[in-house]
């Protein structure tokens, strides 16, 4: 499942990326900030002797005027970095990243077929095949459900059993419910301001997201998808590990994990720009 992928390398990344965010920040304002109080005191203070200025007309003037360079007439881009808030197809060359929206990038919302489309995208990437294989290997490891046992035969019962934990969460939260209740399944990345308040942002969009119309509203793709995903889990899962209990947090689990998927998501391209050195 996407939302999952990576809650195992976010910790991580986060605690790499702040002191270096907040530095780029810092260094940012410096640079806005102009000249200090004591340059802009001497400038605005000087004044012309003119006693020393020698007389108008007795300059030798130019023979013919001299036009301003077309540089000095442009305006200046505020905007300086065209890479800020940019994302790629996988994030670290293998994770698919196909559902993120780069930062005030305009969008047309997605048709049913789209959504679908992308569920699918997300269900057979061949990094599926992998994470799946890998968490099936943690959980016999672990003995997660003892009652799947261990060896080949074990381990071919936790695959299977990943694989379509992912898969029907991709379903549900890009497919299924968005195109129910009107919702567009991807990220928008939002790409600037305080950390802090950017990792709010992407964990807020667990909650709330952008609608067909344009708009905001409650995200049920999350909410209620994950929670069918838990749900439809009782169905293939051993009796023993059927209640509402594990289900509940089984549900909890899937939310946190779309948080995380998140913030991953939002400082993507910081990691990409800045710690990986790309372009």
């Amino acid at each position: 499942m996407p939302t999952i992928r990576c809650a195992c390398v976010v910790l991580f990344l986060l605690l790499l990326l702040s002191p270096t965010l907040v530095w780029a920040q810092t260094a940012e304002l410096d640079k806005q900030s102009g000249p200090a109080p004591e340059q802009q005191a001497q400038q605005s203070g000087s004044t012309v002797d003119l006693t020393t200025q020698p007389d108008a007309a007795s300059e030798p003037k130019p023979l013919m005027d001299t036009p301003t360079p077309a540089a000095d007439r442009t305006p200046v881009n505020p905007k300086t970095n065209s890479s800020e808030g940019q994302q790629t197809k996988r994030m670290f060359w293998i994770i698919p990243n196909f559902a993120a929206v780069s930062a005030d990038a305009e969008t047309q919302p997605l048709t049913t077929k789209e959504k679908y489309t992308l569920a699918m995208q997300d269900s057979v990437d061949y990094s599926s095949f992998v994470w799946a294989g890998m968490l099936a290997g943690q959980s016999m490891a672990l003995r997660s459900y003892p009652e799947l046992r261990n060896g080949v035969a074990g381990y071919s019962r936790y695959y299977w059993r990943a694989f379509v934990d992912q898969a029907s969460g991709s379903f549900f939260t890009e497919a299924f419910v968005p195109a129910l209740s009107h919702e567009d399944p991807r990220y928008f990345t939002r790409g600037h301001g305080g950390f802090f308040h950017r990792v709010g942002y992407a964990v807020s969009r667990v909650v709330v997201t952008k609608m067909d119309s344009g708009g905001t509203g409650f995200n049920y793709s999350e909410i209620v998808g994950n929670g069918l995903e838990a749900g439809l889990s009782n169905l293939y899962y051993p009796p023993q590990e059927r209640s509402l209990h594990n289900t509940a947090i089984n549900w909890v689990a899937q939310l946190e994990a779309a948080s995380l998927n998140n913030v991953i998501r939002e400082f993507w391209p910081d990691i990409r720009h800045k710690l990986l050195r790309q372009k």
